[in-house]
């Protein structure tokens, strides 16, 4: 079956209930606004619908019908702007169409013609209907060739219907998707909410229940720090007067003490001055005759020289 073409990208179309073909495994829905990985999208695509719908995944040689059957381990439909892997038979349905026949496809020049031209040349018969049909031949496959990388303005209209009633069917699609994800994130925000307060009624109880607590610990802490004042208290007179009975008992031990030391040092001082005296007596005695001695020897000193000075003049 031959393929249809929109400018130069060959692809197949897709309808709904058509039978999926096995195309190239691996094939991935791309985000909004991304490319292909073999090629870009068709030009009509991009210049005329694809402000309507995100871009549509495709393969050289099929084209793509995208449907919301894709879904996680949990078996919800995934979000359309999220990656999807998955092989072509899960996710699309595609259909060769042939839209050109054989048929209709006619010969640009006058086969009759151009043989009864051949035999005024020289040609017999035979040779000229042989020439024909290779021309022919040749025309047939220059014409396929051309018919496989150029459509005609009533094969562009049907693809560009096709593409709109897919990308009808993806709106729709997105449409009922997003209502089911809105009421979805309606009802959390609503539990979110009633949790919410529970927490906060929650966290009041406890509040006052820990305030309630503080304030009888303190009522008690501080009636038992008033009876240990007043304990401390009658331990401090106690203390006082204690003290100052035994103050009393050292002053009057003191005094005894007292009159018993200055006695005792009275008697030091007078033995002290009475040896200082004695000593005082003794260096005077010294010290004179020190000074005769050092007299004698000087005088002594003195008779040695002059007599040496009168031997030697």
């Amino acid at each position: 079956m031959p393929d249809c073409t929109l400018g130069r990208l060959p692809m197949v179309c897709a309808c709904e209930g058509a039978t999926p073909l096995p195309g190239p495994p691996g094939l991935a829905r791309l985000p909004w606004g991304g490319k292909g990985e073999d090629r870009e999208p068709p030009s009509l695509l991009r210049a005329g619908v694809s402000h309507l719908a995100p871009p549509l995944e495709y393969h050289p040689g099929y084209f793509l019908r995208p449907r919301f059957l894709l879904s996680n381990k949990a078996g919800n439909p995934r979000p359309f702007g999220d990656f999807f892997t998955t092989t072509t038979k899960e996710g699309y349905d595609m259909r060769r169409v042939d839209i050109t026949p054989l048929e209709q496809r006619k010969l640009t020049f006058d086969t009759h013609a151009l043989v009864q031209d051949l035999e005024t040349h020289g040609f017999d018969k035979a040779q000229a209907e042989t020439i024909v049909s290779a021309l022919t031949t040749l025309s047939n496959v220059s014409l396929d060739s051309i018919y496989k990388e150029m459509v005609t303005r009533a094969q562009q209209e049907i693809t560009v219907q096709q593409l709109m009633s897919h990308l009808d069917s993806i709106r729709k699609d997105m449409v009922i998707l997003e209502k089911s994800e809105f009421a979805n994130l309606r009802a959390e925000n609503q539990k979110m909410k009633t949790e919410l307060e529970q927490v906060k009624q929650q966290l009041i109880n406890e509040t006052s229940q820990i305030r309630a607590d503080n304030k009888l610990d303190i009522n008690l802490e501080r009636s038992r720090v008033t009876d240990m004042f007043t304990d401390q208290e009658k331990k401090l007179m106690e203390a006082t007067t204690e003290f100052t009975s035994k103050g009393q008992n050292l002053s009057h031990s003191y005094l005894l003490q007292d009159t018993k030391t200055r006695s005792i040092i009275s008697e030091t001082s007078n033995k002290i001055d009475t040896e200082i005296a004695s000593l005082k007596t003794l260096m005077e005695s010294n010290k004179l005759e020190t000074i005769r001695y050092l007299a004698a020897s000087v005088f002594t000193c003195l008779a040695i020289a002059l007599g040496f000075y009168r031997i030697w003049k």
